[in-house]
């Protein structure tokens, strides 16, 4: 059985219902783990004067592991995103967002991808700058994109760990070296640098970024694990999760030396919150994520299969899954089906 402390991040809209019906799942598959109950978002603005206060690092770096409902970044608070922070703050270098058929009757009902995602440079380090011309305070926006050999190797070696960890039998690396010879480039010649220690192992291969996304469409069963920087993973990893039903089946982990931290990646659809409607879904599996880091790989693989037998059968779903259920009668029909 699972042991420890974890913050919890319940989050904004429909957070709080989803994490309910999750920690229940939880406990029902005999699940022990001490919650240590955090703010963040729109909430933590509300009641601490700041998207991200300081009790909620506190606890993640007391904890080291934590589970994230989504949330809202409030506008005009100085923050670009919550979610950016904590990966910073912490180096949570490594975004796993593992996608999987699990909605019968779905256009592919055989995906089952793992996207190993660089979390903390590229595009999105945040070096911008707007260049005045003629008068105009905006005629020319820059960005700069900046990838280091260290993060390039760290992000693959990841990549390949993982694949061994779990019997996965390739990896592609995805990138655009054809064209950002410098950034694309570096990420490319140390992937295969890292590739080359697991040669006999696990199996790799590249693919330029556009030709993945379109393959991706036509064949997913092509690919395994796919690992890429962070712009090109953010992109690729919700094209995947349309792959299998949308961001309500996706969960995701950010993963660093230092603490784990793992959500749900959709947002916070304020529009139906507090209708008792969401799928928990996407956090649940993310709970799952977090089980198998803590190695409780009995538990998590019950949970999975008692979401799987609810999905399949089809009679209690939630709404965004064309069925009429609430969230905790979707929640209910996974725990009855736990061994």
């Amino acid at each position: 059985m699972s042991a420890g402390r974890v913050t919890l991040i319940p989050g904004d809209g429909i957070g709080p219902e989803i994490t309910t019906a999750v920690c229940g799942i939880l406990t029902a598959a005999g699940v022990e783990l001490e919650w240590d109950e955090q703010l963040a978002g729109v909430a933590g603005l509300e009641e601490t004067g700041t998207p991200l206060p300081d009790a909620t690092v506190e606890s993640l770096r007391q904890t080291g592991l934590a589970l994230k409902g989504p949330l809202t970044t409030p506008v005009g608070t100085g923050f670009r995103s919550v979610n950016v922070a904590l990966r910073r703050e912490f180096d949570l270098y490594a975004n796993v967002r593992p996608a999987k058929s699990l909605i019968p009757g779905s256009r592919f009902e055989n995906v089952d991808i793992v996207l190993v995602r660089e979390n903390t440079e590229g595009l999105y380090i945040g070096f911008e700058a707007l260049i005045p011309v003629g008068g105009d305070p905006k005629a020319v926006a820059q960005s700069n994109a900046v990838v280091t050999r260290r993060g390039c190797e760290r992000i693959a070696r990841f990549a390949f760990e993982y694949a061994v960890k779990h019997g996965r039998k390739k990896v592609t690396i995805c990138h655009k070296a054809n064209i950002l010879k410098a950034v694309s480039g570096l990420f490319l010649e140390t992937a295969w640098d890292v590739a080359r220690e697991y040669e006999g192992r696990v199996e790799a291969d590249d693919v330029i970024i556009d030709a993945a996304a379109m393959k991706l469409v036509l064949d997913p069963s092509q690919f395994d694990v796919i690992v890429t920087t962070n712009m090109f993973g953010d992109i690729l990893s919700d094209e995947i999760a349309g792959l299998v039903g949308g961001l309500g089946m996706a969960p995701g982990a950010n993963i660093g030396d230092r603490a784990a931290l793992f959500e749900a990646v959709h947002g916070s659809a304020p529009d139906i919150a507090g209708r008792g409607i969401a799928n928990p879904s996407a956090l649940l599996l993310a709970a799952c994520l977090l089980l198998d880091h803590l190695e409780d790989t009995d538990a998590a693989g019950r949970i999975r299969k008692a979401l799987e037998a609810t999905l399949e059968d089809g009679s209690v779903l939630t709404p965004d899954l064309k069925g009429n259920a609430t969230t905790m009668e979707f929640a209910d029909a996974v725990t009855r089906r736990l061994d």
